[in-house]
């Protein structure tokens, strides 16, 4: 188990994620880690400990992704996250939630912000999924969260034991349209919800 505290404190936080994963990464062509994701006992307060070093604001949702297949099982979830960019990197906070073990079972007894995921954002979830498939990675989730014309596609494939971590694989999309959300738009609206005294928006 490796706790985002060990990255912080190391001298180069950039240099300490991209060596993460990296023979297994370069075998199945997947480049910078994108996002790291840490499963944390409380948002709120994950995200109050990391913006007192100069991290976020978060940005803090909650809601049900449209789409959450677990091994090919469609369940119903419901979770919290909290979103931010520290050097580069997204750092996606996610509650237990509802509905599923999958992101409970990685929960510190100490308190600490477990790193559960490396996530990708590449083209085509549906098609680099296949790919790892075949080479002998399943599929641990396939979901999908949508609000409006934003769509976030996404699936977490079953690499611990060859990676070290979880492998995710994102596409974000607006109209249609495949982007990945800038960092300042995530403290921006974390900045919003601060002011508004709503720290968390509930997105159904």
């Amino acid at each position: 188990m490796m706790l985002l505290e060990q990255l912080l404190e190391t001298v180069d936080f950039a240099g300490a994620v991209d060596s993460l994963a990296s023979d297994f990464r370069e075998k199945h062509g997947l480049g910078r880690i994108d996002q790291l994701g840490l499963v944390v006992p409380s948002v709120e307060d994950a995200a109050a400990r990391l913006e007192t070093l100069g991290i976020g604001p978060f940005l803090i949702s909650s809601g049900a992704p449209v789409r959450w297949e677990e091994r090919g099982e469609p369940r119903r979830f419901k979770g919290k996250l909290g979103l931010a960019r520290h050097n580069g990197v997204d750092l996606e906070l996610l509650e237990p939630g509802e509905g599923s073990e999958f992101y409970r079972q990685y929960l510190d007894p100490g308190g600490g912000i477990v790193v559960q995921h490396l996530g990708f954002f590449i083209k085509q979830v549906d098609s680099r999924m296949q790919r790892m498939n075949d080479s002998g990675i399943p599929t641990l989730i396939r979901g999908r969260i949508k609000t409006g014309p934003l769509a976030f596609d996404f699936a977490y494939m079953d690499s611990v034991g060859n990676a070290g971590f979880v492998i995710e694989l994102i596409e974000f999309s607006a109209f249609g349209m495949r982007f990945r959300p800038p960092g300042v738009l995530y403290h921006f609206l974390g900045r919003l919800e601060k002011m508004s005294g709503l720290r968390c928006i509930d997105v159904g």
